[in-house]
């Protein structure tokens, strides 16, 4: 299990300088070969994080997910901690120490999920299998016929994977461990969209369009033709017998509950302790948390409508903000250019607020068409750091009457700059650390994150209007409506209606949203806590910080505190702020 770490192991993490290598004890020696060792075992395991990483080595390949694999994987990282453990942490120096508590939490972790047999559940309305596959070229680099030849043969191995992922399902079906109909009908869409007349229609086929020059004529020709033979003959398919299972053989759930579910109640408190990071927080707790968060944001939100003079109420509100048309882009380029804009406005302002700023550049792009009618508003997806291209800040066009436009600055302020694209970039960029740790992602420390810096744009002066103000507490309300909905629905009984009354009822979101957000938190128990939960620890954080330094305290600093380390767990973040307050203590 997790250990919450002592200020003195996560004193490296406020950029101390790590022992010279002379210094550096046998133990934590032993460590660095073992991290070094796990990360090459989880790039094997792993192709799409290999090429993530810039690895060619795996480019050909998916996943392989049988039962055999997991067990296999599950005794490989029981060993891996267990050596772990067996190093004698007393003697390492406070780089070495930082590093295990790390490296254990995301052992306990993958192992946690490993003994519950989670990929009998293996997608979600956000995220899953297919999803993956969707995303067989990001990353991959192709410079020369053989780069294409790689890509060619992992979109061929695509059906092997999906097949291995039913399987799980059908051992899901057989053990009472299965996903509600109501996500079922939600994925349908996606991958019947995958289903082309035109095999050069198809998303797999996007890289041939237009093939690096280094490539000949006579190789582009022929890899054009296999390319289009593959993606006819095995990827469609593959997408055809999925939604053929899920839609005629599936035996979907009737409840919509995670602890209704076969052994379902330590499978939601696995989900909570997994996305939080925070250790004993039940699901009555956190309900309560939701409750209390809800009338405090309310009461802002009936402050804006009273300064508006709008007479009517908040429903009123709400629903002449959902359908005037002066809150909408006409049509996907004005939209577009709107979230540009906001985040060059957003650009200009960062040097004030931070003063570790990344290398590494970020771009805004629509949502691919084939899954935008059942994709959520908006999302930032990353890039490696010798990539082709940038970090993504996906902005959802589809159904532009669902995409206000007051609700861009909040938007733009968590997927691009300050929120996942600031910390993701520096954690890509961090140096001397091992690698395993630039790939971490723990959500209550990411999307809690996130959820701060949408405040922050307060301070940042991104608001420019009342409506843009009410956007940023319709979201602020938006999180704090899922820590009950969460708990709701997988621990409470409650009903899809239910949730989606109560998240309409409480926020400005666009029905379409409403229905989107609602049906996502039952496909994905657990994860729509991470971001409340984490921001109210980090404002915590923040506040004890001001008012323990006084004039002493200085907001670019402490931002730089917080995310120059990655992805932490929310213990060791609180852990890093402390040891950050007690040395400027010190300092004078």
């Amino acid at each position: 299990m997790y250990r919450k770490p002592t200020l003195i192991l996560v004193s490296v993490l406020l950029g101390i300088a790590a022992a010279a290598a002379d210094e550096i004890t046998p133990a934590e020696a032993q460590l660095e070969s073992l991290m070094a060792e796990y990360w090459d075992y989880v790039l094997a395991e792993n192709p799409l994080a290999a090429t993530r990483a810039g690895l060619k080595e795996y480019n050909d390949r998916m996943p392989s997910v049988t039962p055999a694999d997991q067990a296999r994987r599950l005794a490989a990282e029981q060993r891996f901690l267990a050596r772990s453990r067996d190093l004698g942490r007393d003697s390492m120096s406070v780089t070495g120490q930082a590093n295990a508590e790390v490296f254990e939490w995301v052992l306990e972790d993958s192992i946690g999920a490993y003994e519950l047999n989670l990929s009998r559940i293996p997608f979600n309305t956000f995220s899953g299998f297919f999803m993956r596959a969707l995303s067989a070229s990001n990353g991959v680099r192709m410079e020369s016929a053989a780069d294409y030849e790689q890509y060619i043969a992992r979109l061929a191995d695509i059906p092997r994977y999906f097949d291995e992922n039913l399987a799980n399902m059908e051992t899901g079906e057989a053990t009472g461990f299965v996903l509600p109909r109501i996500v079922i009908d939600g994925v349908l869409p996606t991958l019947r969209a995958q289903l082309k007349d035109d095999p050069t229609a198809s998303s797999f086929y996007a890289p041939f369009e237009s093939m690096n020059s280094r490539v000949s004529a006579d190789d582009q020709e022929r890899l054009r033709a296999k390319a289009e033979q593959v993606i006819a003959e095995r990827v469609m398919p593959a997408f055809a017998r999925v939604a053929d299972f899920l839609e005629n053989e599936y035996d979907a759930s009737t409840t919509l509950g995670a602890e209704q579910l076969d052994g379902g109640k330590p499978y939601y408190a696995f989900q909570i302790r997994r996305y939080t990071t925070i250790r004993d927080l039940g699901a009555d707790e956190i309900h309560e948390i939701g409750l209390a968060e809800v009338e405090r944001i309310k009461g802002e939100m009936l402050e804006i409508i009273d300064e508006l003079g709008f007479e009517g109420g908040f429903e009123a509100f709400g629903e002449f903000l959902r359908t005037d048309p002066q809150f909408y882009a006409e049509t996907a380029e004005e939209l577009l250019k709107e979230a540009a804009y906001t985040a060059k406005r957003i650009d200009y302002k960062m040097p004030g607020f931070f003063g570790l700023l990344p290398r590494q550049s970020y771009g805004v792009i629509p949502v691919p068409e084939e899954i935008a009618p059942n994709y959520t508003t908006g999302a930032y997806y990353g890039a490696p750091l010798d990539g082709d291209v940038g970090g993504a800040y996906w902005v959802n066009t589809y159904a532009l009457d669902q995409r206000p436009l007051y609700e861009l600055p909040a938007l733009t302020l968590h997927e691009a700059v300050p929120g996942h694209h600031h910390q993701n970039a520096i954690a890509a960029e961090m140096v001397g650390v091992p690698e395993f740790r630039k790939d971490l992602y723990f959500s209550a420390f990411g999307e809690g994150w996130a959820l701060y810096t949408e405040k922050l744009g307060i301070e940042m002066d991104i608001y420019r209007t009342p409506y843009e103000h009410f956007g940023r507490l319709s979201y602020e309300m938006w999180r704090a409506c899922r820590l009950v909905i969460d708990t709701g629905i997988h621990s409470k009984g409650w009903t899809r209606e239910q949730a989606m009354a109560f998240l309409a009822d409480n926020t400005s979101l666009s029905a379409g949203n409403v229905r989107a957000e609602v049906d996502r938190y039952i496909s994905w128990p657990g994860q729509a806590l991470a971001y409340k939960l984490g921001e109210l620890r980090i404002w915590a954080m923040r506040r004890k910080a001001e008012e323990t330094l006084g004039e002493r305290f200085d907001l670019r600093e402490f931002h730089d505190v917080l995310l120059r380390n990655g992805a932490l767990p929310i213990a060791m973040l609180e852990a890093v702020v402390e040891r950050y307050i007690d040395e400027r203590l010190s300092a004078g």
